[in-house]
This record gives C-alpha cells, structure tokens and sequence, in this order.
C-alpha cells in the first residue's frame, strides 16, 4: 500500500470536470424564480437573511440525490415546493470537459441534471449540453455523482448553515474525528481492510470445512481397527453366550418359584379381608337398628310439634286481625274528637265576636268623632303594612328565582353530562361489537386477524404466482407463530413484535419486487416485507448474550416450525433481549434498578413498555388502539368477555336513557316554575309601586282631617255618648243561646274522651297478647327447627351408614371372594409352569454345573434374555463386519492411511497460504496505521499553518482507538500561554476562525470538483472576518478547484469596509478598503433583499 501523502496534493491537479456552471431554480422553497452562473474558481453569493441564499446549497444536494431529511431543511421533498404553487423544478448545469469527463460522447461539454418535484412524486432527468434527454434513472445520476467524487452529505464538498453552526458550536471530539476520517478517505481503506478481513475468516472457516472433509476416512480407519479387534474377541463372546443360555433356562425356574410365594402371600392376605370385611357389616347393622328406632321417635316428635306451632300461628293471625281492628277504631274516634274540639273552638270565637261587637256598640259614639281619624290611620296602616308586605314578597321571589336559576342550570349540566355518558357507553357499544365481529371473522379464518380480507385475496394471487418466486415468501408472521404457555403473555408479546406480525418475508429483492407488486393487485398498501435468507439455521443463542434473569423473553415463550421465522424475530425485533413481566412494580424494577445485562426493553402483561438509553428511563402505556389477542389459542373466552361487557355498556346505556328523561322532566319543571316567578317578580314592582303613591296620599289626606277633628271634640261631646239598646239586648241573647250550644258539645266530647280511653286501653291489652304469644311461640319455633335438625342428622346418618354397609357387601361380593378364587387359580398355573420349567432347565444342563458358574437364583429371566440377545446381536454384527480376513482388513488399513497422509500435507499447504495472507494483512494494516499518523500529522501542520496567518498557534489531538479528535488552540495574547482544548471556551469569532482552519486543513486533504461554505464567517469580528476571507480566497484560488461561499455579510468596496493593518501592538482595522482582495478569478454577486 502506497503512502496516503501523494494522494492529497491536489492543487496542480485539473478540476474542470465536474464544477458547477449554473443553477435554475423554479417555485423552490422562497424563489419563485431564480438563476446563477458560477465562475471556475471563487463565487461569493451574499445578501439579507431571508433572501433565499441557503437554498441554493440545499436545491444542489436535491439535485445530486440528496433526501429531505438529510438537508435538515424539511421532512419530505415536497415540503421544498413553494406555497401556493404545484410543482418545484431544480436544473444544475455541471462542465464535462478535459481528462475527467463523464461519458464524452454522449453528454458533451457539459450535462444536466434536473429533478422535479409534486405533491406526488417527485423525478429526475440527465440531459445533455443540448437538453436532450438522456436518462431517467437514479442509477444514472449515482454513477455520476461517483465518477466526479461528489458527496454532498460530506461537509467538506457542502457546509450548509447547520453543519456550521454545528462546527463552530460543537465540542464534541468523536463528531470531529468522524468528520476527519471520512473526508480524508481513512474510513473507505478501513472497511476494504476489514472485508479483506473478513474473507480470511471465510477460508479459513472453507479450510476447516476440508478438513472435516477427511474425518470420514479416518474414521474409516479407526473402524477397520475396531474390526481386527472384533475379530479377536469372537470366541470369547461366543462362549459368554453359551454360559447365559445355561443361566437363563434356570433363571425361569427360579422366577417361577419368586412368583408361587408371591401369589401364596396375596392368597393369604386376601383370605383375611374376609374377616375384616363382615366385622365392618355387622358394626354398621348394629348401629343401623339403633339409628332407625331414634328417626321413628324423633319423626313422632317433630309431628307433634307442627301441629302445636300450627295452633299458635292461627291465634297469632286473629289477635293481629284484632289490634288492626282496634286501632282503626281507635284513630275514627281520635278524628271525632279533633272535629268536636274544633266546633267548640268556632262557638267560643263567635262568643267573642258578639261581646266585641257590644263593646263596639258602647265606645260607638265616642269613636263617631275620631272616625275619620282613625279610619285614616288604619288606612295608612294597612298601606305600610301592604308596602312592606309586598317588599317582603318581591325580596323572597327575587331569592326564589336565583334559587331555581341554579337549580336549573345544575340539572341542565346534569342532563348534558348524562347524554355525554350515554354516547360514551353507546360508542363503547358499538367497538365492542365491531371487535366480537372482527373476532368472529378471525375464528373463521385465523390469517383475516393479520390484514383482514386483503391478506387473503393476497395469498390467492401468490398462490396463482407460486412459480415465479424463487422461493414461497412466509407471512403473514402472525399465522406461523403460537403460545408455548397458553394465554398468559398474549397481550404482553403482541405489545412486543405487533408490528411485524403483519409482516411477509423474502429471500431476495427481485421476490420483494414480485410480492409488492401482488399487494398491489390485492389493493394492500402498506404492506411490510422483509428481505432475509431462508438458508439460514435457526439461531443457538448462547446463554451470556441473553438477558441474565429469571423471568421469560419474547422468543422463549414463542414456537414457531419456521427457522426463518425465529431469525426475523431476533434479527428485526431483538426478541431474545426482550424481557416480559407480570405486572407494572416488577417491570420497573427489572427495567430500572437490576441493570440487567443485554436487556433492550420490559413489557408487562398490562402492556406497558419500559426502557432506558443512557441515564433517560422511558415508560410508556399500553397502546389501547393495538389490536390484541390475535395470538391467542381460542377465541371463544374474549368474545364471550366482549358480550358480557357489551351487555353491561347496554344496560348502563338504557339506566342512563331512564335518568335523562327523569332529569329532563325536572329540567322542564324548574323551568315553568323559574317562568312563573320571574312573571310575579316583573308584577310585584308596580304593584308596590302603587302602595308607595297611595301612602302619600292618605298621609296628607290624615293631616288636613286631624284639623277637622280637633274643632268636632270641642263642639259634639254630648251628643256621642247615646247607646242603641235594642242591638245590644239582641246580640247578648245570641250569647247565651252559643254559650248553651258550648255546654252540650262539651259534654259529648267527654263522651268520646272516655271512649278513646277504653280503645287505647283495648288496642294495649292485644298488643301485650301478641308480644306473649309470639315469645312463647318463638320457644316452640325454635324446639320444632332443632328438632328438625336431629331429626335431618338421623335421617343422614342413617343413610350413611346404609351406604357403608352395602359397600362392604359389594366389595366382599364382587372383589375379594373372586379374587381369591383368581388368585388360587393362577398359582395353581404357577406351580404347573414350574414343573415344565424344571425339566426343560435340566434337559439344558445340571443345576449342579449353573452354581459353579456364580449362580442365578437373584437374576431376572427378562434381563438375562435382553442380555443374551444382545449378545447375540453384538456376535453376528461381529461375524457380518469381519467376513474378511484379518490380512486383508490389514491391508486396507495401510492402502487409506497413506491417501489420507496425502491429503492432510494439501491442506497444510493451504493453511500455511492463509498464514502468509494473514502476514500481508497484517503488514498493510501497519502501513494503514502508519498512514494514519502521517495524516494526523499532516492535518495539524495544515491547522497550525492556516492559524498561524491571524498569529495563533494551535494542534489537533487524533487518538483513533478512541475515535476522537481534540483541538488545542493558543491565543497570541495568553501570557501564559495555555492551550484552550474546548473550542467553546473562545471567543465566538475566535472560534469561528479556528473551526475554518480545520475545515480548509481537511479540505486541503481531499478532492472534489466544487466546494461550498454557507454562512462560515457570521460569528466573527470584522479582524477575523477580514482575515478568514482573506485565507479561505488565497486557499481556494491556491487549491484551484470551484468554490461557492455564502455569507449574509456585504463584501462589496464601501465606506464600511475595513481592512487589516499591521503594528507593533496587534492588527488594526482601516476604513475604506475592500473586505475581499480583488481578482478576476473572484466573482461576487448579491441576492435580492427578502419582500416583506
């Protein structure tokens, strides 16, 4: 590998292919229509902010294949079109001359790129210098973009505004070394390195796999060994044999004798349930009789008792009948002497009356004179009180109807909120409906539950297709997986992987095109497919790389036939690393405080998610809009939990709809009430209104008649004082003949006084009857039911004991005396097997010659007979392997060996091959680090040099095992000249300046055709500003590629330009002077200001 230094020294190098003539755009962003020709080298573009100049950086990454979200500027492309307008166009012209020409001979002396955008699509075409077009595929302007070597998502070929800000802001040393390894191509040889790499592992595991090529025949070999060993132990296992045919035929004899004592002991033991068995009947006959002799005595009993309760009960009823005749009695004459009294009353009264009205008749004349005066008083009186009457009424209905008001508004929000829970339950209603539906259509047809009817017009047309896919795609994924522990965590794993339920799987991109466009045909949009390779074993996850707890993981409580199936689950969901918990508490503990390792997310059975990145711990709620159970085993539970619940919603819906109509009824009833007061507040006001005027009236009506009346006192005193005899005499016999009246009322209520007393003393004495008769009754009532009671627990236990008794009977009927008879029999067949099996044993060999082989009365036919078979089987594989000679089998042994010899040196020289590639490898990662050093000292020699032209010292820091990248930067003035390692601690411009000599140090670093820098300079003073033009003009023109520089700042010779003068104490502005040097190759041009 060639150093890395020679390809970094691009300023002599041609860069006439591939810069940027001019831009067009139409309806993009802020421009309705704008067009800019760039010169070959510097191009200044400035003007307000507002004006649209970061636009233009952001129309070239459009054009060069850019997405939306990469440009930080909007979320989709056709957020770029321009309010008001339907469509965008952007068109970049690009110089295809010299050496490094893209396709000469078709496009000519340059090419076009143009890429239209719609609300719907958006589209790209390559012309030629004509206009002519060329292509309309993205591969094409791929292509392109790689032969001239322009990234634009590389800071380096594009800064916009954000990646400024974010340079000259950010501290963070691994965005900065990220930024150094890309732009000086570092990270391109090191993943060319790593896949060199990587194809090493792969011969080496091919290697491996040649050398297990080869363990057959060697283990051919250690079987022609086992062969010649075999042969040898032949006889030996041929008279092992011969002895256990002896042991086996007296193994029998001995078995049969183990099996009479057996059955000898069982006859024994079943002859003494006999026993056993009667004294059990006998026990329950005995308690029987005596049982059945207390049920007759406690039955006579409880007969007797009903009737003497019967008896009670009926005297109960009629003394009850009596007191309610009694009382009724009772309350009429209360009512009649309540009328008497009242008589009595009005008889006074009207006694009253007529001596009043004597008197009236006596103080007649003197009141003749103050008649005037005093009906006046009264008259005034009876005003004021009328006045006050009336504001006493107007103050009480004005209370009333704020009393109603908010009696009526209060029902009114009552009765809305009663509708309002009417629609809540109806709308519950009519989900619940819609998810029984949708359940019952899933227990049908189980694929519906993942896409509905379209999965299955779906799987009709891949099923018509079938032979066009390389392989069958597998989905729905929901259909292929199950439960391994019931229900439990249904809800819990559908939270988990829901989404990929839906999800087909493919093998390849041509499949995934096939299936999308079969999706297409069954109108399922949104289709997931996931592109996995079907020849992939189902993952052997090893136990460290699993979260370290007890609890279960959502690949462990899934089955699934499928391998692939397995895989996508652990590949596109991390379903071995999520953990599923019973409850909230748990999960929090378990997501939160265990720090459990290899864990990516908790989820509980209510369906909560929880997770942590960095120290930020995240829980979110169960998502109630998720369709779950699709997993589980029945649907029958959850439908029949839907219609009790919609049910329940049914019958709050119609107990509401009762409310409603109850509280409309209140709400019409208050509102005619709140009506008819208000009516009477309106009355009342002039009704009062009138008392007042009245009053005034009367009162000077009363003054002028108190005159009068002073004169008629002095003149007419005798003449009042006569007395109208004959009405006095006739009022004082209407007196006596009332007061009589009074006397014979009188006497009749006495009457009715001694009456009621005796009925209130009758009505006491029956309730006193009752209350005896109900307490002895209750003493009765409460013997006859604990009578009952004993009488019941007789009557149970007696049938208990009848149960029990013919239990026993059945067993001792119907299994001990037939197993007995059983029993006997079979050892009768016992001892008759023993006989033949004794003269069979002996017709084999001697009892004698079986004990001197050890014996076998303790060995088991059974086994011996396994074991004998074995051997046998061991002897004929024995004889069926060694059918040749052990000469010949020595011979093959020698004759595979040395071929095998052969091929073991063949893979050792492949082995030693992979060693010296190994070395070279490694040799070129030396050099890579090497390099890489050379780079990172290159890059501080080009920082120091560009800071050094505004008199500060600085270095980059690359440790590229850490991946981090550290300014250090030293500023003339620091007396103690301390390295500031945080760019941030600068000042704004200072730090500006700096972060643009370690932009132009990486781009002196690397190639591309045009470069472009968008607002670099807006937190510099007018010194750095003026310096940093000055370096990056002198760099540009140096370096001898296109440059674009974009700057809200007026560059433009006016009275307020400065430039830079240098003295003993420092730089020094000067009016006057023009911000950016003069040259030709320098072309400046300003935007128009923004319309307001």
């Amino acid at each position: 590998m060639a150093d890395f230094s020679d390809q970094f020294n691009f300023s002599q190098r041609s860069t006439t292919a591939g810069t940027i003539l001019r831009i067009k755009l139409e309806n993009f962003m802020c421009h309705s229509s704008l067009e800019i020709e760039f010169g070959d080298r510097v191009n200044f573009i400035t003007g307000q902010n507002g004006s649209g100049k970061s636009a233009i950086l952001t129309a070239l990454c459009i054009a060069f294949g850019s997405r939306a979200k990469s440009t930080n500027r909007a979320a989709t492309l056709k957020d770029f079109v321009k309010t008001g307008c339907s469509y965008a166009s952007v068109l970049v012209e690009i110089k295809n001359e010299g050496e490094d020409a893209f396709k000469r001979e078709v496009y000519g002396k340059s090419i076009l790129i143009e890429r239209r955008i719609t609300d719907s699509s958006t589209s790209t075409v390559v012309k030629d210098y004509q206009g002519r077009r060329i292509s309309n595929k993205k591969e094409e302007v791929r292509e392109l973009v790689d032969h001239f070597n322009i990234d634009v998502d590389n800071p380096c070929v594009i800064m916009s505004q954000d990646k400024s800000r974010e340079f000259l802001h950010s501290g963070n040393a691994k965005d900065k070394f990220k930024f150094f390894f890309k732009a000086t191509l570092l990270q391109q040889v090191d993943e060319l390195l790593n896949k060199i790499e990587e194809f090493l592992e792969t011969a080496h595991v091919f290697v491996l796999e040649l050398e297990k090529s080869i363990e057959p025949v060697v283990k051919e070999l250690t079987e022609l060994q086992e062969k010649i060993k075999n042969m040898e132990h032949i006889e030996e296992l041929a008279e092992r044999i011969k002895e256990m045919k002896f042991r086996l035929a007296w193994s029998w004899v001995y078995n049969v004798d183990r099996d009479i004592l057996k059955q000898r002991s069982i006859v024994d033991k079943r002859k003494s349930h006999i026993s056993t068995c009667k004294a059990e009947i006998n026990q329950r006959l005995e308690k029987i009789e005596g049982f059945r002799s207390s049920y007759a005595n406690m039955k006579n009993r409880c007969e007797q008792m009903t009737q003497k309760t019967s008896e009670v009960k009926r005297k109960q009823d009629d003394l009850q009948e009596n007191i309610s005749a009694a009382t009724k009695y009772m309350l009429e004459l209360e009512d009649e002497h309540r009328r008497k009294i009242s008589d009595v009353q009005k008889l006074m009264r009207h006694v009253k009356s007529l001596e009043q009205k004597i008197h009236d008749i006596e103080v007649q004349n003197l009141q003749n004179t103050q008649a005037e005066e005093s009906e006046m008083q009264n008259k005034l009186q009876a005003l004021l009180e009328e006045v006050d009457a009336a504001n006493a009424l107007l103050t009480r209905l004005k209370e009333e109807e704020n009393a109603m008001s908010e009696s009526y508004q209060a029902k009114k929000e009552e009765l809305g909120k009663i509708v309002a829970q009417i629609e809540v339950y109806e709308r519950k209603v009519r989900e619940t409906k819609s998810n029984v539906s949708e359940l019952q259509r899933h227990q049908t047809n189980k694929v519906t539950a993942y896409g509905g009817e379209k999965v299955i017009q779906l799987l009709r047309i891949i099923e018509s297709r079938y032979r066009d896919f390389e392989k069958p795609p597998i989905g729905p994924i929901g259909v292929h997986l199950t439960l391994a522990h019931g229900d439990e965590w249904a809800f819990a794993v559908e939270s988990a992987v829901g989404k990929l339920l839906n999800a087909f799987i493919v093998t390849s991109v041509k499949d995934s095109h096939l299936l999308r466009s079969c999706a297409r045909q069954a109108r399922y949009d949104y289709l997931q497919i996931i592109i996995y390779d079907f020849s992939i074993p189902r993952y052997n996850i090893p136990l460290n790389q699993l979260p370290h707890t007890s609890h279960p993981t959502t690949l462990s409580v899934l089955q699934s036939d499928s391998a692939t199936v397995i895989n996508v689950l652990v590949d596109k969901g991390g379903a071995e690393r999520q953990v599923l918990v019973k409850d909230y508490d748990i999960g929090k503990n378990v997501a939160f405080d265990k720090r459990v390792a290899n864990l990516k997310e908790v989820y509980t059975a209510e369906g909560y998610k929880m997770f942590s990145r960095g120290a930020v711990q995240t829980v979110l709620p169960p998502n109630k809009k998720a369709r779950t159970g699709r997993l589980c085993s029945s649907y029958d539970d959850q439908i029949k939990e839907l219609e009790r619940e919609a049910m329940y919603l049914r019958e709050q819906s119609q107990n509401g709809r009762q409310l409603k109509r109850a509280a409309e009824e209140e709400v019409q009833d208050l509102h005619e009430k709140l009506q008819n007061v208000k009516v009477l507040a309106i009355q009342y006001p002039l009704s009062f209104s009138v008392y007042v005027k009245r009053r005034f009236s009367v009162e000077r009506q009363l003054g002028s008649k108190k005159l009068a009346f002073e004169d008629l006192k002095r003149t007419c005193t005798a003449e009042a004082s006569g007395l109208n005899a004959s009405s006095a005499d006739e009022i004082l016999d209407d007196i006596s003949s009332v007061q009589a009246e009074i006397k014979g009322k009188e006497s009749l209520l006495e009457s009715i006084e001694v009456t009621m007393t005796e009925a209130r003393e009758k009505v006491s004495n029956l309730k006193s009857s009752l209350r005896l008769l109900r307490e002895s009754a209750n003493e009765d009532i409460g013997a006859l039911n604990k009578a009952e009671e004993e009488f019941n627990s007789i009557g149970k236990e007696l049938d208990e004991l009848e149960a029990t008794k013919r239990h026993y009977e059945n067993v001792l009927n119907e299994k001990i005396l037939p197993g007995i008879k059983q029993a006997e029999a079979k050892l009768e067949e016992l001892e008759q097997d023993r006989k033949e099996s004794y003269e069979k044993a002996s017709f084999i060999c001697p009892e004698s010659d079986v004990e001197a082989l050890g014996g076998c009365k303790e060995s088991i036919p059974d086994q011996l007979s396994a074991q004998l078979a074995r051997m046998i089987q061991r002897l004929e594989r024995a004889k069926d392997k060694c059918t040749e000679s052990i000469d010949d089998l020595r011979m093959l042994y020698e004759k595979k060996q040395r071929k095998i010899l052969k091929k073991q040196r063949t893979f050792e020289n492949f082995r030693e091959q992979l060693q010296v590639a190994q070395r070279a490898l490694d040799s070129r990662r030396a050099k890579f680090n090497r390099n890489a050093s050379i780079l990172k000292r290159l890059l501080t020699w080009h920082f120091n040099g560009h800071l050094g032209k505004k008199g500060i010292s600085g270095s980059i820091d690359v440790k590229y095992e850490e991946k981090t990248l550290n300014i250090q930067v030293t500023m003339p003035q620091d007396a103690s000249r301390t390295s500031i390692q945080d760019t941030r601690g600068l000042s704004g411009g200072e730090r500006s300046f700096s972060t643009l000599c370690f932009a132009l140090a990486l781009h002196q670093m690397t190639e591309a055709p045009f470069r472009a820098m968008d607002e670099f300079d807006v937190f510099m003073d007018a010194v750095s500003r003026k310096i940093s033009l000055d370096t990056v003009v002198d760099f540009a023109l140096e370096q001898g590629s296109q440059w674009i520089f974009i700057t809200p700042h007026d560059i433009s010779q006016s009275q307020w330009n400065w430039s830079v003068k240098a003295t003993p104490d420092g730089a020094i502005l000067r009016p006057g002077a023009s911000m950016v040097k003069q040259d030709e190759r320098v072309r400046k041009q300003q935007m128009a200001a923004p319309r307001s």
